[in-house]
């Protein structure tokens, strides 16, 4: 199969995707930080678990998940009995690979007594470990439904700080992060902020305390494209990984978009391509499998969050 160079080329493999997603009844998820071209062909684009959370609604026997593997997994979590692929398996979060079971069982052994929240930017062998799972936009509701003054939280720094700040309880924070995000440094948006004095900033808490500072609004993915739409400003400085402006740009056609940082790319997030997409869905490739006692606890620790939410 040739190489996506030109525009033959590439409404050449949408139109075959299209049509194998349609022939192997699958249905096909697009993180918000996908290529364009992924965003485009896909059923249903966004946050990774509220795209899991679709996935296990529909009648498709198949989800094909374009993100990373960690989301895939989540999808297989909610959806046991069907068949979830992933395009590039090699695609994974450098924040859920900072804490394995081992790291986890470790930093819980430290501080026993105390219940854990995990983010969902996790594995499903870390899931299973856990007391409940949040989200970036629900991780200061789930902390405060929680039993308990002090809780571990895992893996993410920046996202625990946030949650600190929000609530009276004590949150001992696992060192993990999102390199994607701490690329992302306070002297650039600053630096936009002088240039577009009108811009609101919109920001993913996975940045560092110091940019989250800078924010108007602070929101998961999900939450920063319901803002931009909804808020009168015309100008927006957008925090958080560039392949959301697609999206942004797509659904505010009148707005403008500003990004702080070139460099804010999550090159895991860019290995999937119309390509690799084709030829998962035609060989019915990468599966992902997982131990039934891990899918149980894990989807355990998922629902009581949604029990919560």
């Amino acid at each position: 199969m040739s190489k996506t160079g030109g525009g033959k080329n590439t409404l050449a493999l949408v139109e075959t995707i299209r049509k194998r997603a349609k022939e192997k009844n699958a249905i096909i998820l697009a993180h918000n930080y996908q290529i364009d071209e992924i965003q485009d062909v896909a059923d249903f684009v966004g946050d990774s678990l509220e795209l899991s959370r679709k996935a296990a609604e529909t009648p498709a026997e198949v989800i094909v998940f374009c993100g990373v593997y960690f989301m895939a997994e989540t999808a297989k979590i909610l959806s046991p009995q069907k068949t979830v692929l992933i395009p590039d398996p090699k695609a994974g979060c450098p924040m859920a690979d900072m804490i394995t079971v081992d790291e986890l069982r470790a930093f819980k052994a430290k501080y026993p007594g105390r219940p854990v929240v995990a983010y969902v930017n996790t594995s499903a062998a870390v899931k299973a470990e856990v007391d409940i799972c949040c989200t970036s936009a629900n991780a200061v509701h789930i902390v405060e439904s929680v039993d308990s003054d002090e809780i571990l939280f895992v893996p993410d720094k920046c996202l625990a700080s946030y949650v600190a700040k929000k609530t009276s309880k004590k949150i001992i924070p696992y060192p993990g992060f999102c390199p994607t995000h701490h690329r992302i440094q306070p002297e650039q948006i600053l630096k936009l902020k002088e240039q577009h004095p009108d811009a609101v900033v919109v920001a993913h808490p996975e940045c560092t305390c110091e940019v989250v500072e800078l924010a108007d609004y602070v929101s998961s993915t999900s939450g920063m494209l319901r803002i931009v739409k909804e808020n009168p400003a015309c100008k927006f400085i957008v925090v958080t990984e560039m392949g959301i402006l697609h999206r942004m740009k797509q659904e505010n056609p009148g707005k403008q978009f500003y990004a702080p940082s070139e460099h804010a790319v999550c090159p895991n997030m860019k290995k999937i391509t119309l390509e690799k997409l084709a030829w998962s869905l035609e060989d019915m490739e990468h599966k992902v499998l997982l131990p039934a006692d891990i899918i149980e606890k894990a989807r355990a620790s998922i629902e009581r969050m949604i029990a919560v939410s």
